[in-house]
């Protein structure tokens, strides 16, 4: 839509800006299409029942439900028997009977959100796949898998679980692997996580993640996964409606079995969309982290985005965003940069990827008991810090005009993160680590009034990282801006933050397919690229319209 010269009265704001500094300590290793932005209810129930699984399954059969399972803490999922499965307005009358029972503490009619698997499909150019190239090879252009496995890491005692569409369990290529304890169909709401098979074989991205982790090794079949002896699961949660339940329901799932989740998928990587986790979704992060694995915490790693083509940025995307994630970007065989990778400062490390026509791809498991070379991402699961990751990325031959020397002196990429993993190193670095202190967070308020933003805002501010108190922080890992702002095209906008050290990460970059004039609300922008060094000194945070004064904005209700 045209739109004419801004009225001399119109001004543009930011609102709330906070900026956190977070030291955290997180252990790795067709149908119904409604308008943009309009919600679409399903006819499931977040609800929170003290009193344990009888109470909620009596009460579920009370007002018409069928309670589809324990999800974590008191929180359940039901599932309506009648209420309409897509529909543009909530069942208001049944969302008041159930929660005006005195024994349901919280409810909420589920809303469908829209999730992209991270899967780039291209032909391939030579069916014969004579190696696996980024496992290990002459060159070193490789993850140096090889030199992990010789140290007897093999992926043994290590539990995985695809977060996917689900994973072909009687695969001859995963079945000795197959945990059946890290698996269930949250979909259809039952143990088995075998995806439905179509004519055009669209779930078959789960069961080629599984390939890429835990194929087993020496058996004549396929390929190798890069932790061979790990046991491998997987959750059937992307092939119906996603939720926040759906989505909390499977970050959740035997936390103290399952070592790490891995998910390739989030909100659509069309370069305008601003989507993440949602409140039961957080929560399970939280609690993952926190409490999972024997208390040593959950890990959650994440594809950091196939937007490229759009010029998306992931730090638009909350997961990959998200402190309790690790965000993997992709190389390409030769190190450049896939023309469907997304920049952003939350990026952690690389992995290798699929490229040009002339570069090889990724071979693994795929459906119907077959083998591909033709896969797109490959996850590297590190039972390890996120500390040790950064200490051990190597920038190697990955090709990108935006190295550049933080403030500890390690080169950082928005497109690389800290650079290449690399196996035998992190293997190495883990032997003699001492672990990290607890979590601090040091929040300081940056803009407590609404400020102009005009063609361009630059905000200084000095801190003390909490000096004096018991959150201090001297050494930084994750950094969070959150920004409230408005402005009439969203899309036109770049965000910078500048630490004391002078490193410069890019929170947003321009987005020219997004028109919205919804700016952001509370949301919180992270980079990595200030890890390890010390917060105290003067932060300067810039915000600026690429397209100049030919833009507008409008005043900030915050």
């Amino acid at each position: 839509m045209a739109s004419g010269p801004p009225p001399p009265s119109v001004s543009r704001r930011l609102g709330l800006l906070e900026l956190l500094l977070v030291p955290l300590m997180v252990l790795l290793i067709s149908g119904f299409a409604p308008a943009l932005g309009q919600k679409v209810y399903t006819n499931t129930w977040a609800v929170h029942i003290p009193g344990g699984q009888d109470e909620a399954d009596r009460i579920a059969s009370k007002y018409g439900f069928i309670n589809y399972g324990h999800v974590f803490g008191d929180y359940y999922h039901f599932r309506h028997r009648t209420v309409v499965k897509r529909s543009l307005s909530d069942h208001r009358g049944t969302h008041v009977r159930l929660q005006k029972d005195p024994k349901v503490t919280w409810a909420e009619q589920q809303v469908s959100k829209r999730r992209k698997k991270r899967d780039v499909f291209t032909e391939p150019l030579d069916p014969k796949f004579k190696d696996q190239w980024y496992l290990y090879n002459s060159n070193h252009r490789d993850l140096n898998a090889r030199a992990a496995w010789q140290k007897g890491y093999t992926g043994k005692g290590v539990v995985v679980s695809i977060l996917d569409d689900g994973i072909e369990r009687n695969h001859p290529d995963l079945m000795q692997n197959y945990d059946p304890i890290a698996s269930y169909d949250v979909n259809d709401g039952d143990s088995d996580p075998q995806p439905r098979y179509t004519q055009v074989n669209d779930n078959r991205h789960g069961t080629r993640c599984a390939g890429e982790v835990a194929a087993v090794a020496n058996n004549g079949i396929c390929g190798v996964g890069v932790a061979y002896n790990a046991k491998i699961g997987g959750v059937r949660m992307l092939d119906g409606e996603v939720t926040d339940m759906v989505e909390a329901q499977s970050l959740s799932l035997n936390p103290q079995h399952i070592d790490i989740y891995s998910a390739s998928w989030g909100p659509e990587d069309d370069g305008k969309t601003v989507d993440g986790p949602a409140k039961l979704a957080r929560e399970a992060f939280l609690r993952g982290v926190t409490e999972g694995r024997r208390g040593l915490g959950s890990i959650f790693v994440w594809a950091s985005g196939n937007g490229g083509r759009d010029k998306d940025s992931c730090n638009c995307d909350g997961y990959t965003n998200s402190i309790y994630t690790l965000s993997i970007s992709s190389s390409t065989q030769n190190g450049n940069v896939p023309w469907y990778s997304e920049a952003c400062s939350s990026t952690l490390a690389t992995t290798y990827s699929s490229g040009n026509l002339n570069e090889k791809q990724i071979v693994t498991t795929d459906l119907k008991s077959k083998c591909t070379d033709s896969h797109t991402v490959l996850i590297t699961i590190f039972l390890d810090m996120q500390h040790l990751v950064v200490r051990t990325s190597r920038p190697a031959h990955l090709l990108t005009n935006d190295w550049k020397t933080n403030g500890v002196g390690r080169k950082v990429s928005h497109s690389y993160g800290y650079g290449l993993l690399d196996a035998s190193a992190i293997v190495d670095l883990a032997k003699t680590w001492t672990t990290v202190q607890p979590q601090r967070k040091c929040v300081i308020p940056i803009v407590s009034e609404p400020r102009n933003i005009g063609s361009r805002l630059s905000i200084n501010k000095t801190v003390d990282a909490c000096f004096g108190m018991d959150s201090y922080v001297t050494s930084l890992e994750h950094v969070q801006a959150r920004l409230t702002l408005s402005y009439n095209r969203r899309g036109n906008l770049a965000i910078h933050l500048i630490s004391p050290s002078g490193t410069r990460s890019t929170l947003l970059h321009p987005r020219p397919h997004d028109y919205s004039s919804e700016g952001f609300n509370d949301w919180a922008f992270m980079t990595t690229h200030s890890w390890d060094e010390n917060p105290t000194g003067e932060w300067t945070l810039e915000i600026e319209n690429v397209v100049g004064a030919s833009d507008y904005g409008k005043e900030s209700t915050e």
